[in-house]
């Protein structure tokens, strides 16, 4: 990808959501090898505060956090309780327990979602070839989830991110291509933070600077954030 990578809302998707808006951080230079403390400690404890604010038996489909997703799923076609949006399948992990570490970045973007209770996902930006658009399937893109041995194709009309290459992230934000994830030999990567509701953006704005923030902190290099609205 250019040093300054192009990333795009079709219009296909401002149709449908008239009230997108995404959150952009690039962040270059970081060290994502090392074990991080911090970041570790940073994950437990908001894990442990969103555990304690919603319980084992909370009423998750109808939160205000994750109704708009499961009806955004619904309204390109797919079965929001077999597709769970990234923040509804996060927040049901952290407060039945089964929420664990899995690299720097990712447990420092994890704790963010949980945080401001918004989408986030991030890609290795060596990986990506050409702009990053977030678009509606053709139907049939290949897609291998990670750690995934089985094709998942998108379906038909559905939101995803994708490349030059094919899909980066399915269904809008439920799961992302072993192809670009990010692993401790990420040094440079792209981060994202979604909100399909009116509004939103001042949210999506706020996870943005909190994750550029500790970024920078923890692991170093430089970040740059964008609000596409």
């Amino acid at each position: 990808m250019s040093s300054s990578p192009t990333v795009s809302i079709d219009q296909s998707v401002r149709d449908l959501f008239p009230d997108v808006t995404v959150g952009i951080i690039v962040a270059r230079g970081i060290a994502n090898a090392a074990a991080c403390p911090e970041c570790e400690a940073i994950l437990l404890a908001a894990i442990g505060e969103t555990a304690a604010a919603l319980g084992e038996n909370a009423d998750f489909a109808n939160l205000p956090e994750i109704a708009p997703w499961r009806a955004a799923y619904a309204a390109f076609g797919v079965k929001p309780s077999k597709f769970r949006s990234s923040i509804e399948a996060l927040l049901r992990s952290a407060a039945s327990g089964r929420l664990g570490g899995v690299n720097p970045l990712v447990d420092l973007y994890n704790s963010v979602s949980l945080r401001h209770r918004v989408p986030a996902g991030g890609e290795d930006l060596a990986t990506i070839v050409g702009p990053l658009r977030l678009t509606r399937a053709e139907g049939g893109e290949s897609f291998f989830t990670i750690g995934a041995a089985e094709d998942q194709p998108a379906i038909p009309g559905e939101v995803l991110w994708r490349d030059d290459a094919g899909a980066v992230c399915r269904c809008f934000n439920w799961r992302e291509a072993d192809r670009t994830k990010l692993t401790a030999g990420t040094t440079d990567a792209v981060l994202v933070i979604e909100s399909v509701v009116p509004g939103g953006e001042a949210r999506v704005r706020a996870a943005c600077d909190d994750l550029a923030t500790l970024i920078e902190r923890h692991l170093g290099g430089t970040t740059e954030v964008r609000v596409l609205s």
